[in-house]
């Protein structure tokens, strides 16, 4: 599930809106551990680009997977 999820946000990183909403769904699918995985692979490799995105959804406490 962690590399589907990897390839959807590549796949819609283009559309802001897009990549903001598919991010909330892949950290929903994700247990803690390939949660925390796809944390560090989401800033590392679009931190330049939506840090704004990332920050937020990072950041807020939404109820994923514990």
């Amino acid at each position: 599930m962690l590399e589907l999820c990897k390839t959807v946000l590549n796949g819609v990183h283009e559309d802001k809106n897009l990549f903001r909403k598919e991010l909330i769904k892949s950290l929903s699918w994700l247990d803690q551990e390939d949660q925390d995985k796809f944390q560090r692979w989401v800033r590392e490799r679009f931190g330049n680009e939506y840090p704004d995105i990332i920050d937020e959804i990072l950041k807020t406490k939404y109820s994923f997977a514990s």
